[in-house]
């Protein structure tokens, strides 16, 4: 393992999110405070309790959900879509670094400053409500896992992309959606019958689930399934990294 080459690779994405701080962490963490004072304030005051827990408590993990998904697909998909773009691609692929060593380092980077936005932002939600955290170790594990994966697959679509709006379609068109349509704000229980049934092919109802879980030891799905659901997820996204790279798929002109 070239550690030397992972950590250059770390240190370089890192340093570009330093150098636009604002809009690498800031800029999330104002938007999520503005959800949650809105959301807080608009729908709290005429919803006071979901499944026990009041309403501003029960919508911080899937606002935190919400801004990591976010995060980590486009950290990762600007991470590798930039030296696509600029043409030093080809130096990192011509260099001694294998597969892995790449993917760890774009990937630990994007995964990284997703986590770190995520816990400021879970640190901003104590200044609004009381928030409690009946498994402490699991909401980190969650966190980790949830940011890991979907970067992967950020480092996918970012490979993808052609240019820049493409960038920008799977994270705006797919995964907002996704989120907002996955229990953020809401039980799934709330939901007729039917739609709770067609919810559950929503694979963020499960992250979503068993991440709100580990606060408040309530889950919409069972906590093994959410866990499945994201171990079946990083397999996928692994997967289809391998074959990117021993294809050479959009990155051999």
């Amino acid at each position: 393992m070239n550690l030397q080459a992972i950590r250059a690779i770390y240190l370089f994405e890192m340093a570009r999110t330093f150098r636009t701080i604002w809009q690498s962490i800031v800029s999330p963490v104002i938007s999520t405070s503005l959800y949650f004072i809105v959301f807080g304030a608009a729908i709290g005051s005429r919803i006071e309790t979901v499944e026990g827990v009041s309403y501003g408590a029960f919508i911080v993990p899937g606002l935190i959900m919400l801004t990591v998904l976010q995060q980590s697909v486009t950290n990762a998909a600007f991470g590798i879509y930039f030296p696509k773009f600029v043409g030093t691609i080809y130096e990192v692929l011509s260099a001694p670094v294998t597969v892995i060593e790449i993917v760890i380092g774009y990937v630990g980077a994007a995964a990284t400053k997703a986590l770190m936005i995520g816990l400021i932002i879970f640190a901003t939600a104590h200044l609004f409500v009381d928030l409690p955290i009946v498994h402490p170790v699991w909401m980190i594990a969650f966190l980790v896992m949830t940011t890991f994966s979907f970067a992967m697959l950020g480092f996918i679509l970012g490979i993808w992309a052609k240019n820049f709006e493409q960038l920008n379609l799977v994270p705006m068109l797919v995964i907002t959606p996704l989120v907002f349509l996955g229990g953020s704000f809401y039980s799934i229980t709330m939901l007729p019958p039917v739609w709770q049934t067609i919810t559950l092919f929503n694979p963020v109802v499960y992250l979503i689930s068993g991440f709100r879980w580990s606060f408040f030891g309530t889950a919409d799905v069972p906590v093994a399934a959410s866990l499945a659901a994201i171990a079946l997820f990083a397999g996928l996204c692994l997967l289809a990294i391998w074959a990117i790279f021993r294809t050479g798929w959009r990155l051999r002109s």
